[in-house]
């Protein structure tokens, strides 16, 4: 059926739908001109004050581990390398066997030394029996004191040939087990001079160790901070792992490097394995004292790529994001303002919840 031009039937969808449709499109302005001028409350956010409280007062410097105990063992005797259990880098303990020599000649002089002194001690026991018999013959008139001096002369040179054996199988007995070398302590093989079948000599280098039970940890400390440090430091060592380790000494060295002024701190960690390393960096936090300093909640940190800042509430109760200068952490969750915020003023400890509404507030 035609209709006339510009007409519809009343009953169509297109009449229908049409008019609310537009009706929407005229309100929808004013509904987002109402929603983006209302303002913001106060009420909305979680807040906290930032405040002024005496704290611990902190330094903290680089410092790197190391071994107190590094040795290098070297021969003892004139020999032929015959094992070599252990290679650089492999973990041993205190007494494993890290060299072993040959060892037949020493073995030999060792059996006739011990021989030697068992027949220092047979004739030893000879000339006691002797002596106690021509004593008694002497104390009886029997025989002549001659006889007494000779019988206590030859027990005394027996005594001494016992005690000469004695000394020639101890030495003996050292020869025969210098050809097993074993490790001071345990630790790790970090060097490993000498190959299977070499001849090594009396002083030749075999295996360097260091201990990873017994660490220290060096730190260089600049020549401004080291008048505090003397006075009353205690140290700390955060590790990679974000744990920390108590130090048991704190030696500062008397002078300081001619080139970078600065005073070399040694620190020693307690015995045992703490998960780190010879030449592993750390921090080293020193404790001179207390200060004052502002603090503000963790959670009010704001960190976008190379910003670092909060949201402070203005007095109308808008979010505003500054800039500000942190400080350290502290363990109680509170975070050191430097610069860049005043003691008094709120900050938003929801950061995301200030970013999405003052975004919404955007026209």
């Amino acid at each position: 059926m035609n209709h006339p031009a510009g007409k519809q039937p009343a009953g169509t969808a297109v009449g229908r739908c049409n008019t609310p449709r537009v009706a929407w499109l005229a309100l929808l302005p004013v509904i987002l001109s109402s929603w983006i001028t209302t303002p913001l409350a106060a009420s909305e956010f979680p807040t906290a004050q930032a405040l002024k409280t005496t704290v611990a007062r902190e330094r903290s410097f680089d410092g790197i581990v190391e071994a107190e105990q590094r040795s290098t063992v070297s021969s003892q005797v004139s020999a032929r390398i015959e094992e070599l259990p252990f290679d650089v880098d492999d973990y041993v303990q205190r007494g494993d066997i890290i060299v072993r020599f040959r060892n037949q000649a020493a073995a030999a002089e060792l059996k006739q030394a011990e021989a030697a002194s068992k027949e220092a001690s047979a004739r030893l026991q000879e000339a006691r029996a002797n002596h106690a018999r021509i004593q008694t013959l002497y104390e009886q008139n029997r025989v002549s004191k001659a006889d007494m001096d000779k019988a206590t002369a030859d027990l005394k040179s027996t005594q001494a040939r016992v005690d000469a054996a004695a000394g020639a199988l101890s030495a003996a007995q050292e020869r025969y087990e210098n050809t097993i070398v074993r490790a001071p302590y345990s630790g790790i093989v970090v060097e490993r001079h000498v190959e299977l079948g070499e001849m090594a000599t009396v002083g030749t280098p075999l295996m360097t160790g260091i201990s990873l039970e017994h660490l220290r940890v060096v730190v260089d400390v600049p020549q401004s901070d080291i008048a505090a440090l003397r006075r009353d430091a205690e140290a700390e060592v955060d590790l990679p792992t974000g744990e920390s380790l108590e130090t048991h000494e704190v030696r500062i060295f008397p002078y300081a490097d001619p080139s970078t002024h600065t005073f070399r701190v040694r620190l020693r960690l307690s015995e045992g394995q703490h998960g780190v390393y010879p030449g592993m960096w750390v921090k080293v936090k020193f404790r001179t004292g207390e200060q004052e300093s502002l603090l503000v909640p963790e959670s009010a940190v704001v960190q976008r790529s190379e910003l670092t800042a909060v949201y402070v509430l203005d007095d109308q109760g808008t979010p505003r994001l500054r800039q500000v200068r942190l400080g350290r952490k502290l363990e109680n969750g509170n975070r050191v303002i430097l610069a860049g915020l005043g003691a008094g003023e709120t900050v938003v400890t929801d950061p995301d919840k200030a970013r999405i509404a003052l975004l919404g507030r955007q026209p």
